[in-house]
């Protein structure tokens, strides 16, 4: 079974401020970024896995704000394939009744956050209030701990290393770095490796093919390539390219004794069981 564990689905105009569009056109390798990216556009994205984690983002310190509604109706829609994750922002809106409201009525299945998007320290306690509700009802946690393009999201909150502490305050709860927490993707690394219910995704990452190579011959060394989950970042990039380039991986080393990895390794990252991970099954 292959997950693609990151995606997203938002609308623009609507969703995302012209500041936070302008600011990800201007950091995008040259190349125009269609993020409007409706429902519709996403399901004919997915055709090659067979589920999906899909979310938006509340953080309206960045212009990136997306209903939770919007996440549930498309994954009501698609239940046999669509998995979605609420969001919520513990600078604007109401913590417990925003949470309540998204997995008692709406029955989402995971939580999205982004402490650089939201200016907020990820151990925060408005923060540690989302930790302790989404521990008590065995909730995962996706979390963009890493960097991002918006000039205003401040780099201090985004260190990997600080998820260090929730994991000790909450050692059960699942949670998911984003980017494998790029560029500390060595920090996100020997983190996993420590903490048993902290993991990290690949998506996002192949188009920028030294840093991707480095980054799962690193996790190779360290033993960790079975805490790395398959993702793509829709609509940043998409899964058909995400597997091209795993699967051509090794093309980088060619005709040098660098390291590889096996087809088997390949495979398994690709086909990582992301459900058992994070009790979604």
């Amino acid at each position: 079974m292959i997950v693609d564990c990151h995606s997203h689905i938002m609308e623009y105009p609507g969703h995302l401020s012209e500041e936070f569009v302008r600011e990800a056109n201007a950091r995008s390798r040259g190349k125009s970024l269609d993020l409007h990216t409706p429902p519709e556009k996403h399901w004919k994205a997915m055709h090659n896995v067979d589920r999906v984690i899909v979310f938006g983002m509340r953080a309206f310190h960045s212009g990136f704000v997306t209903p939770n509604e919007y996440i549930a109706e498309y994954a009501n829609r698609y239940p046999e394939k669509v998995i979605g994750f609420a969001g919520v922002d513990p600078l604007r809106d109401n913590v417990q009744e925003t949470l309540e409201h998204a997995f008692d009525r709406l029955k989402l299945k995971g939580l999205k956050l982004g402490p650089i998007y939201q200016n907020i320290h990820p151990t925060d306690q408005r923060m540690m209030e989302i930790y302790e509700f989404c521990r008590a009802r065995k909730i995962p946690i996706m979390i963009h701990q890493g960097t991002t393009f918006p000039r205003r999201a401040p780099l201090k909150y985004s260190l990997p290393i600080l998820l260090e502490d929730v994991a000790f305050q909450f050692p059960d709860l699942r949670m998911v770095i984003a980017h494998l927490g790029h560029p500390w993707i060595e920090d996100t690394l020997v983190l996993i490796r420590k903490q048993p219910n902290l993991y990290s995704d690949i998506s996002a990452l192949h188009y920028r093919p030294w840093q991707f190579y480095q980054a799962l011959i690193l996790a190779k060394e360290y033993g960790v390539l079975n805490k790395l989950l398959f993702g793509s970042d829709y609509p940043f990039t998409s899964p058909d390219a995400t597997i091209r380039a795993l699967r051509n991986f090794n093309q980088i080393a060619e005709g040098t004794n660098l390291p590889r990895l096996e087809a088997g390794e390949i495979e398994a990252l690709i086909h990582a069981p992301t459900l058992d991970y994070l009790g979604l099954q």
